[in-house]
């Protein structure tokens, strides 16, 4: 009787470190990154120790988690895991997403949307890939942006890596002014994709029509760690300015 006891405890306390487990690749999903040991230990309910073991583990497991102690952690890829089930809400805002991305987005990323849709599709269980090929939301726009000028590819990829880019820029004059930038975020504005920067020439926050850019380069040179704070910044000026015309 007392080994069936222990057994029932061992199996118990498996159980429950893999509900927390399941927890904490949950957390860390969720949370914005990077998400610091306490809060993940308080999504988890348990103590800071543990929950680095708990990292260490899933780390063994396949998890590519980024980060360490007193920094915070960021889950970059968990493809060696069980896949997160999907809620019917939320395949109806995963898809309607996906097809307002196609309805605005440049060839890359229309491309990319449907593939998606595609590779949801084929992964769901058929009673939740019968709800995604009949989404009740749709997104569809009569007039499209127009096309850019440069590779939006290559400068999504810039603001990814944090690169300074150079390009010819033509405004509603048509007058034509070469611009070296910090790029920032790309941002769909009204009916047109804008870069939104930091402006070496101007010395000042710009947003940049895509379909009058011309003549990316890549200048290789890095402004890493400031596209977040630049970016937090330009935002906060844009709501400040909206707020002082209402």
């Amino acid at each position: 009787m007392l080994s069936i006891f222990v057994s029932m405890c061992e199996h118990i306390k498996i159980m429950a470190r893999t509900e927390r487990l399941f927890q904490l690749m949950m957390a860390l999903r969720r949370l914005p990154a990077p998400a610091t040991a306490d809060v993940l230990a308080q999504e988890t309910n348990v103590s800071p120790r543990t929950l680095y073991r708990d990292i260490d583990t899933l780390r063994g497991l396949g998890a590519v988690i980024d980060g360490e102690a007193g920094f915070g952690y960021t889950l970059i890829e968990d493809a060696h895991l069980p896949p997160l089930d999907f809620a019917e809400d939320e395949i109806e805002a995963l898809v309607l997403g996906l097809r307002e991305v196609a309805s605005i987005g440049d060839p890359a990323l229309v491309e990319a949307a449907n593939s998606a849709l595609t590779k949801l599709r084929a992964r769901l269980p058929e009673s939740k890939a019968h709800r995604l090929r009949h989404a009740v939301l749709q997104a569809h726009r009569f007039s499209k942006p127009p096309p850019p000028g440069i590779d939006a590819a290559q400068l999504r990829q810039a603001c990814w890596q944090e690169e300074i880019v150079h390009f010819t820029y033509r405004d509603a004059k048509d007058a034509k002014t070469q611009r070296q930038v910090k790029p920032l975020s790309i941002t769909f504005f009204d009916q047109s994709n804008c870069l939104m920067a930091w402006c070496l020439l101007r010395c000042d926050f710009r947003a940049f029509r895509l379909d009058r850019m011309s003549d990316l380069t890549l200048t290789g040179q890095s402004f890493r760690p400031e596209r977040v704070p630049l970016l937090r910044d330009y935002m906060q000026k844009l709501r400040h300015e909206a707020e002082s015309r209402t």
